[in-house]
């Protein structure tokens, strides 16, 4: 069996390079800008539990919607995103709430008016349709 070379250089020893030096001796100048994406701020959904409070305040629900709300903003400012997500979403159901609630009463309320207007309806019709004659005989 022979041995096969494969002429080339030799390869030097490791030694370290000298801080700011590369290979050729230059200095290095690469910059490397890494910027995260940037992620919007929480919504604080001040506007809605304004809203909320001014016309749909069932069981005070829209007021408690605009305490939250305003945590939300205040945390927002702060930097304290975790915490402003927290508040906001605590406000969005607050506000979902009263509006399912004041949604159900409203039905309720048309219901209750209709059905009304039907039972007076019949009263009046059952006295068209038999006169009772009530007074001196």
């Amino acid at each position: 069996m022979e041995r096969v070379r494969t002429p080339g250089p030799a390869i030097p020893p490791y030694e370290p390079l000298m801080d700011g030096l590369d290979m050729e001796g230059k200095t290095r100048s690469t910059v490397v800008t890494v910027e995260s994406p940037q992620v919007p701020p929480p919504r604080d959904h001040l506007a809605w539990s304004l809203c909320t409070t001014l016309y749909a305040n069932v069981c005070c629900l829209g007021f408690l919607a605009l305490v939250f709300s305003v945590k939300s903003r205040d945390r927002k400012v702060l930097g304290d995103y975790s915490g402003a997500l927290s508040y906001g979403s605590t406000a969005k159901y607050l506000n979902i709430t009263a509006h399912l609630i004041n949604i159900f009463l409203i039905i309720l309320v048309i219901a209750l008016v209709a059905s009304g207007t039907i039972v007076v309806a019949n009263i009046v019709n059952h006295h068209q349709q038999h006169p009772e004659f009530i007074g001196p005989t």
